[in-house]
């Protein structure tokens, strides 16, 4: 007997591996940059290609703190003559000596005809007598010139996203500021007689209005710069404004709610009469419904309207779309491996993305348990978890003790 099928899963669903390349056509990366100091450039997309202008490091300096020595002069544990010291800024400015040792601080210049550094564990310390250990090779404990990067070396290319590390490479390479693409802005609103703003008392039939919160969170950890227009009442003209007002201002427009094939509700009518969209039933759970297209210059993305499924939509689809109009790299999920501590009931028919907590036992193995209910009302099945479980589409039931694949949140959902 076959398994039974999800009864929303219809043969005309679009698997969202297949989808995603579909809607990355429609997208262009925003061509306009500026010049922006360093110490405003965390988050931001750099536009060009940064290639080093010095050697690093720009002379042979110590890894570690002990004695600078030249090599050929201890072939065994022998004494050397200290005859002075380099610090990091403080180079020694003697001359060398055969048979002599410099004390030698991390970081600080190797000093020419030295070319090996004995850490300090290994000498013994009589006055200016240095007792060393000899190292097993020349140029052990030094960092060579150059040994990092060669000038004209390629240190970060376009499209990548500025970190603390790549603060860290950019002010190696001397540059006080870099050119980035533009902040992307994003606008949204809600739509709904029944939603109500918080703090405010329910009457019978409201609720509040928590998917433009959430909206807000995940955008703001993307570094856009983002347009909050509030809640449209359900009127046809309100709407009409709030698309325009919403498309006039920026590069893409963010709705969750009222965009399933079917809804007689004003969100879709507007949509359909103001901007080029298409309505898209994808085969993924939560977030069947999606819609995308444009509304004059702006990018239009339409949410399923339950809380999670707003999220998972948003993550699984919106987020790549908006890495690449940042002008982002595309950047590929980490999956992994994980063995499911209780059972999870599934239909063929639909990808799913449970929430799950994914955790390491003792012995280094990786585990995962679904966080309870996955009813895509319940916003604390995202709060719970860490990963999603990823069943595929034609996957029914999983038993406990099975593999399964997990994908750890990254920083946009942690």
């Amino acid at each position: 007997m076959s398994k039974p099928q999800d009864p929303c899963a219809q043969p005309t669903l679009l698997h969202p591996n297949e989808a995603l390349p579909k809607l990355l056509q429609q997208v262009t990366t925003i061509e306009d940059t500026e010049a922006v100091a360093l110490t405003d450039a965390l988050g931001r997309v750099l536009a060009e290609d940064l290639a080093s202008s010095i050697e690093m490091p720009p002379f042979d300096n110590s890894g570690m703190d002990g004695y600078a020595y030249r090599f050929a002069d201890l072939p065994q544990t022998g004494t050397l003559k200290l005859i002075g010291r380099s610090f990091a800024g403080h180079p020694f400015d003697g001359e060398f000596e055969p048979g002599s040792c410099v004390r030698i601080m991390t970081g600080a210049e190797v000093p020419a005809g030295y070319d090996t550094v004995q850490m300090q564990e290994y000498a013994q310390v009589d006055g200016d007598n240095i007792t060393l250990e000899p190292c097993k090779q020349q140029g052990e404990n030094v960092r060579h010139r150059a040994g990092e990067l060669a000038i004209g070396q390629k240190v970060l290319t376009a499209g990548t996203l500025i970190r603390a590390a790549e603060m860290g490479v950019i002010a190696t390479i001397g540059l006080a500021s870099v050119r980035v693409f533009r902040r992307v802005k994003v606008a949204f609103f809600s739509t709904g007689d029944e939603l109500r703003p918080l703090g405010s008392e329910l009457q019978p039939g409201q609720i509040y209005d928590s998917n433009r919160y959430a909206i807000k969170g995940l955008l703001e950890r993307l570094g856009v710069e983002w347009i909050d227009l509030g809640v449209i009442k359900d009127d046809r003209e309100s709407i009409r404004d709030a698309f325009r007002q919403a498309a006039s201002m920026a590069d893409m427009v963010l709705t969750s709610g009222g965009v399933s094939v079917g809804e007689a509700d004003f969100t879709k009518q507007v949509l359909d009469e103001e901007g080029k969209i298409t309505f898209w039933k994808l085969a993924m759970k939560p977030g069947k419904p999606f819609a995308m297209g444009h509304i004059g210059s702006a990018i239009f993305c339409g949410l399923p309207g339950n809380p999670v499924s707003t999220m998972v939509t948003f993550y699984k689809l919106v987020l790549p779309l908006l890495h690449k109009l940042q002008g982002m790299k595309p950047v590929t999920p980490l999956q992994l491996q994980a063995t499911l501590t209780s059972p999870i009931g599934k239909k063929p028919g639909r990808v799913e993305y449970q929430r799950g907590i994914l955790s390491r036992a003792e012995d280094g193995s990786l585990h995962v348990c679904t966080t309870g209910s996955q009813d895509s009302s319940q916003m604390s099945s995202m709060h719970s978890a860490n990963c999603f479980i990823v069943l595929e589409q034609m996957q029914g039931s999983v038993a406990a003790d099975s593999v399964v694949t997990v994908e750890p949140f990254n920083s946009v959902l942690c």
